[in-house]
């Protein structure tokens, strides 16, 4: 099978690399509770809005995408099922490059947007079963399974709790591979587990402890990390 297309027969449009793109970046924006407009498709594939209108108007017409009346932008359910199995995909070649090749959280981002197109279906089974069925990657988030259920909404940003409380860190965003280099070097990662000392008013830094060590977070790096009250 080519890296560059994966024939559907249940589809009218090839799922090129490109379309793929488009899915699972709609069904992360979608799953953030963010708006999926043009200009925001636009900033996470890095091309222009014309481009992706011309896009979104193919994947409309292969009924794999809706539009609001308010130019939102929604998966059809038959839509839903092809990002979640690129994003399924996806998910799978970051834990492997981590597990197995000892890559760092801050470099799988990008190697697994190339390779998520080129594996066949039985390869995707064979690193799930080499990887034990892991239910999440690198970063926190969740792997949609082959079947059945999946949830992918996100949780508290640490941004949004108040001092005195302490912290489990779920998921953390991994759009920049400088802030995950930046969070991981202070053992800001799933798992982890941060006391909030304080915090800076008019959009000042967030202070955080992470075993005997304090940190300061800025808003923006605060944002990126969601987890639940410990």
């Amino acid at each position: 099978m080519s890296a560059q297309m994966r024939p559907l027969n249940c589809c009218e449009i090839a799922h090129t690399e490109a379309v793929e793109d488009y899915l699972r970046v709609i069904f992360k924006l979608a799953g953030r509770g963010l708006p999926v407009t043009t200009s925001a498709v636009a900033e996470q594939v890095s091309v222009a809005p014309p481009t992706v209108s011309a896009m979104l108007k193919r994947l409309e017409a292969s009924n794999l995408v809706a539009r609001s009346a308010a130019h939102e932008i929604s998966l059809t359910t038959h839509g839903e099922r092809h990002a979640m199995g690129v994003t399924r995909r996806h998910r799978l070649v970051e834990t492997f490059l981590v597990q197995v090749l000892g890559l760092t959280w801050d470099e799988v981002h990008t190697e697994a947007d190339k390779l998520e197109h080129a594996i066949s279906d039985r390869l995707e089974d064979r690193i799930d079963s080499v990887l034990g069925h892991p239910t999440h990657d690198p970063h926190g988030d969740p792997i949609p399974p082959r079947s059945g259920r999946h949830v992918e909404a996100w949780s508290v940003p640490l941004g949004g709790v108040a001092a005195g409380n302490r912290f489990r860190v779920q998921r953390v965003a991994d759009d920049d591979s400088d802030a995950l280099r930046y969070l991981g070097e202070r053992g800001i990662r799933p798992g982890a587990v941060l006391e909030v000392v304080s915090r800076e008013p008019f959009g000042g830094p967030v202070w955080v402890k992470v075993g005997a060590r304090r940190h300061a977070l800025g808003p923006i790096l605060a944002d990126v990390v969601h987890g639940e009250i410990a």
